[in-house]
């Protein structure tokens, strides 16, 4: 006996086939940047009819291949609960607010040049949204520090968030190399914050609970995965295989941690190519390029530019419409200090605020983050000028 009718077989495939299509078109409808990109897309289309293999040139396939790596290898280490579990951990040594939002900066900073600022973010903001029924606590300004300190940590890290991912496959310098040049400015850079703590927070005590035991079993093998793949991962890419190494990660995550692989934000990934697409053709127009040559001749040079369009467009898109003309340096540490000061500045600081959902934010951001783009930006300007003389 059949237990539902062909026709009804045939509606439940179509409705299984229809789900995830509403879902994606769910999501798109849910992504801003998604959503603006792809209207920048149709205009610049319109301007500038172009065929999908010239547009397909525009894109740096290599950086794209990286990042997809490291978001799945990130999201394995995220997945087996240990990185949660030794934040907990560190969380419960420590004894007054002001060497609670210490460890949490600190954490957040050395965390974000390993896995990514919004990754790191991912990790951060729920432990710290997890602590509130363990003391009261200032979560929101706590947040505010975590997000500061991921744009400080991974500006020190080729790895540590997307502009700087681009600008080390753009330059072609060795992983040390780019590492060197940008270490002055993520180690000042966090430095400057953590002069910013005694003003926030109190030296007052807390008193946190015990620390749940060690995840067991499966929740090793992403784990372990993840800790061996980084540096192997790393390596390959430094050879020049970067599409070979992110194939590889991709196969052993999917008989590892299938969840790691289907579960990160593959959307991101559209928008870095609609990114590339649509600034490299606005960088095109004459206007713009007489524009930004005006700039440069400004105090600062390649650094001033970057900190004055990541605040118009966020960093990411300021570094790909400056790249082809810039030196990767001064604007490495450009769009690096871009990240702070508005919210649009980068998209970890608006990640952050969308996973705190806590009322005020807005507010108590740009209190901090102001003071951090003039402290970093001077910073940037004294360093440079000293290393000049």
């Amino acid at each position: 006996m059949m237990l539902f009718p062909l026709g009804g077989m045939h509606l439940l495939a179509k409705k299984r086939l229809v789900s995830p299509i509403i879902l994606c078109f769910q999501r798109f409808l849910n992504d801003p940047m998604l959503l603006f990109m792809s209207g920048i897309w149709v205009v610049l289309c319109w301007l500038q009819p172009q065929s999908l293999s010239e547009m397909a040139e525009r894109v740096h396939w290599t950086t794209l291949a990286v990042l997809t790596g490291l978001m799945v290898l990130s999201r394995a280490l995220e997945l087996s609960g240990y990185l949660t579990l030794w934040g907990r951990r560190l969380l419960a040594h420590l004894r007054g607010e002001r060497r609670l939002a210490v460890g949490l900066v600190m954490f957040s900073a050395l965390l974000s040049a390993v896995v990514t600022n919004d990754v790191a973010l991912f990790i951060v903001v729920p432990l710290t949204l997890s602590l509130a029924g363990m003391a009261t606590l200032p979560i929101g300004r706590l947040i505010v520090f975590e997000a500061l300190a991921v744009n400080s940590g991974s500006s020190l890290s080729p790895i540590g968030n997307p502009q700087n991912l681009y600008l080390w496959q753009l330059s072609g310098v060795s992983f040390g190399e780019f590492l060197s040049v940008m270490l002055p400015l993520g180690v000042g850079l966090t430095v400057l914050l953590l002069l910013l703590i005694p003003l926030a927070f109190p030296n007052a005590l807390l008193r946190l609970d015990t620390v749940t035991a060690v995840p067991k079993g499966r929740l090793q093998k992403p784990l372990w995965a993840a800790l061996i793949g980084y540096p192997l991962f790393l390596f390959a890419v430094e050879m020049g295989w970067a599409a070979q190494a992110m194939a590889a990660v991709l196969l052993v995550m999917l008989i590892v941690s299938r969840r790691a692989v289907f579960s990160i934000d593959w959307l991101l990934l559209v928008v870095f190519v609609l990114m590339f697409v649509n600034l490299s053709m606005i960088a095109e127009i004459s206007l713009v390029q007489q524009a930004i040559e005006a700039m440069q001749q400004w105090p600062g040079g390649d650094t001033s530019v970057g900190v004055l369009l990541s605040q118009l467009l966020s960093n990411v898109p300021a570094t790909l419409v400056l790249a082809q003309q810039s030196e990767w340096q001064p604007l490495a540490w450009g769009v690096s200090v871009g990240g702070f000061g508005l919210v649009i500045g980068s998209m970890a600081n608006l990640i952050a605020l969308r996973l705190a959902r806590q009322p005020g934010m807005l507010m108590e951001f740009h209190r901090w983050s102001i003071p951090m783009l003039a402290l970093g930006w001077l910073f940037a300007a004294v360093w440079t000028s000293a290393l000049a003389r």
